[in-house]
């Protein structure tokens, strides 16, 4: 493992928020368990904690704690798990454990098994998801590189994974795994 993902991890173990590549956009994400780190990341963005927030992961085994998937029907579960690693976001019934700080005023939760390598690696190695939102002030343009990053957010963020993102112009599509309503498409 590198020093640039020792230098995450560490940040996320001590409550911090980090901004790194994704498949389409920069994102800022933090430890979902932490409720300051949480608090920190919504201050940053000047998002209220009701939207709720996006979990990304290594694999679907990791969002198992948050989310009630049993709620699921069958063929739903495998339209969901189908659509993995991908730029697939999915809102899923959470289990009543899932912190409000994660839901806002919802009892689900939108979840993403990332594509993208370098999040793959670092949620792997921290052995967990991460809180995982677009790196941008709200009302400004999603931050693209490590450039635009400490551009927009500067001393905000408490570090930048150095990292490239992949190639999709638009940030994840959002579908409800209930229904298989299109939320926000890609």
């Amino acid at each position: 493992m590198t020093s640039s993902y020792l230098d995450a991890i560490s940040h996320l173990t001590s409550g911090h928020v980090i901004a790194y590549a994704t498949e389409a956009v920069f994102g800022l994400g933090c430890d979902p368990d932490n409720e300051e780190a949480v608090k920190k990341l919504l201050n940053i963005k000047q998002r209220p904690v009701d939207k709720g927030l996006i979990l990304i992961a290594a694999d679907w085994s990791q969002l198992l704690p948050y989310v009630a998937s049993e709620q699921l029907s069958a063929p739903a579960l495998q339209k969901v798990l189908a659509s993995w690693p991908g730029p697939f976001t999915w809102i899923m019934p959470a289990q009543p454990t899932t912190p409000r700080w994660l839901t806002g005023r919802f009892d689900s939760l939108a979840v993403r098994v990332t594509a993208h390598p370098q999040v793959r690696a670092l949620c792997q190695a921290y052995g967990k998801p991460l809180v995982s939102t677009s790196a941008n002030l709200s009302g400004e343009a999603p931050c693209r590189n490590v450039a635009e990053v400490q551009a927009q957010l500067g001393v905000c963020v408490d570090y930048v994974l150095p990292g490239e993102v992949g190639g999709a112009t638009n940030p994840s599509q959002i579908r409800n795994a209930l229904t298989g309503e299109v939320l926000r498409p890609a």
